[in-house]
C-alpha cells in the first residue's frame, strides 16, 4: 500500500515540476535554471513541513516522499549546473549551487518552524 501512495504522489509531483519549469522558461527564459530552483526550494520547505506537521505514515508516503520527492530534482539541478559550467558560466553555476543549497535549507527551516505552530 505504501508503494502505491508514493507512486500516486509522484504522479502529481513530476508533472507539476515539468509545468513549473515550462512556465518559468516562458517568463524568464533559459539563461538560468529558475524552474529547478523554484521546485527544489518550495519542495524542500513543503517536505519538511509535511514530515513534521502531518500525522500518519500514509500521508507522509503520499505527500513528503511521493509528491515532494518527484517535485524536487537533484539530477536536473546537477545537469543544469554542469551545462552552465560547459557554457563557460562558472559564476552562474556557483550561484546556482548556492541558491539551491541555501534556499533549500532555509525553506526546510521555515517549513519546520511553520509546522511547530500546528
Amino acid at each position: 500500500m505504501t508503494l502505491l501512495l508514493v507512486a500516486a504522489g509522484a504522479a502529481v509531483g513530476a508533472p507539476l515540476r515539468f509545468l513549473t519549469d515550462q512556465a518559468l522558461v516562458r517568463c524568464a527564459g533559459r539563461r538560468l535554471p529558475w524552474g529547478t530552483l523554484v521546485v527544489n526550494v518550495a519542495g524542500s520547505g513543503l517536505a519538511v513541513f509535511i514530515a513534521v506537521a502531518v500525522a500518519g505514515p500514509g500521508w507522509n508516503a503520499l505527500l513528503a516522499v511521493g509528491f515532494c520527492g518527484a517535485l524536487t530534482t537533484f539530477s536536473t539541478f546537477s545537469y543544469e549546473t554542469l551545462l552552465l559550467i560547459e557554457d563557460g558560466r562558472g559564476h552562474h553555476a556557483l550561484a546556482n549551487i548556492a541558491a539551491n543549497l541555501v534556499g533549500g535549507l532555509a525553506a526546510g527551516l521555515a517549513g519546520f518552524g511553520l509546522a511547530q505552530l500546528f
